[in-house]
């Protein structure tokens, strides 16, 4: 039987190396471009009638639609309407990077900590900026709590900067760690189910149960990914 974290490993579908750069096109590669046409699609071809009274598929884009600026309303304000593009594109890209790996044979490129953290970079390097074009200088005070007494700032602001830094690892590893460690489970079990042959009816069960399970954890972190992006947002535009 395969080893559960096989269905992990990085495979090139179309070898390419520049200058002694891995640049192949991995499997990896292939399900992210797979997910951006889903999206798209998605999107598309629901949106495309533009209905009064919204078929099935619209309700469904226009409530992905309004969860996410309900999000961004009441984490980040009015001032963080002219991210909804962002934030939505990012979500709906990690929930459907989530889903697709549910697919038999799929590859769920969010188990792999380089993605997760490529994403989480870019919202850490993100915000920053943002705090630093609003704010200039100003915007280190951020590593100082409201209220705190001065003889207290030596211990409280290194604790601010560390947390700070952190977030981009605790962003992606939290992502990371959660598909991973489902679909590891979710072959263990299947390996269980074909050993025990006809005997194999409890982890069938705790498979299908375990399936479901994964299904609400996909929605789950894409939400955390995205919900954790608008508070630090939040951070970069109002400061404390």
């Amino acid at each position: 039987m395969a080893s559960p974290v096989e269905q992990f490993a990085l495979k090139p579908l179309v070898p390419l190396h520049v200058g002694g750069v891995d640049l192949s096109f991995t499997n990896s590669s292939m399900w992210m471009a797979i997910t951006v046409i889903g999206v798209t699609a998605f999107l598309t071809l629901s949106m495309r009638s533009g209905r009064l009274v919204p078929g099935r598929w619209q309700s469904m884009a226009e409530v992905s639609y309004e969860f996410i600026a309900n999000m961004l309303r009441e984490n980040v304000g009015s001032e963080g309407r002219g991210y909804f593009p962002f934030i939505f594109t990012l979500f709906l890209f990690i929930l459907f990077g989530n889903l697709f790996g549910m697919i038999p044979y799929a590859y769920t490129f969010t188990s792999q900590i380089i993605v997760t953290f490529a994403m989480a970079i870019t919202v850490f390097v993100g915000v920053t900026v943002i705090g630093l074009v609003r704010h200039g200088l100003h915007f280190f005070t951020l590593f100082v709590p409201s209220g705190t007494p001065l003889v207290m700032a030596p211990l409280l602001v290194p604790i601010e900067i560390i947390s700070y830094f952190v977030r981009p690892v605790s962003l992606s590893v939290r992502l990371f760690a959660n598909m991973m460690a489902g679909h590891t489970m979710m072959k263990v079990f299947g390996g269980f189910a074909v050993l025990m042959g006809v005997l194999g009816v409890a982890p069938v069960a705790l498979l299908v149960a375990l399936t479901g399970f994964e299904i609400l954890v996909a929605f789950l972190q894409a939400y955390v990914f995205t919900v954790l992006t608008c508070l630090y947002l939040h951070d970069a535009i109002h400061l404390h």
